[in-house]
């Protein structure tokens, strides 16, 4: 069993493809969210036009009701100072809430899934799934 934690582009990309969220996320796979993906699937959900806007109220709606919300809480906080840290000296900046999310990964154990592997890739601590 894998413990994961969804991005918001793999979330996005199995909206857009009319995927399944069973069918792309194992039963066997512990699979969870950083409280920050809700939020970017929230403005996701704001900003599509009126014909787009139910379809992806149901699937924000679903993905919510059946994954674990992760909040971002002193563990996550260490993590992600310790993360943006790292950036910074290395040069190489990351978006804030893509570490968040890695912050949040790296924090309870799980392996990001991202449809976006170079956001995620190279932070220390921090495991994708299959990188």
């Amino acid at each position: 069993m894998n413990r994961l934690l969804l991005d918001t582009s793999f979330l996005v990309d199995i909206e857009r493809g009319g995927e399944d969220l069973h069918g792309a996320v194992l039963d066997e796979d512990d699979a969870a969210i950083a409280a920050v993906v809700v939020a970017e699937l929230e403005a996701g959900v704001h900003l599509t036009d009126d014909r787009h806007r139910a379809r992806r109220r149901a699937f924000v709606d679903q993905v919510v009701e059946e994954l674990p919300v992760i909040p971002y809480d002193l563990a996550v906080a260490r993590e992600h100072g310790r993360l943006l840290a790292h950036t910074r000296r290395s040069g190489r900046p990351r978006g804030q809430l893509d570490l968040v999310i890695a912050a949040t990964a790296a924090a309870s154990g799980r392996q990001v899934v991202s449809a976006d592997v170079g956001a995620f890739d190279d932070l220390p601590g921090v495991a994708l799934l299959g990188g």
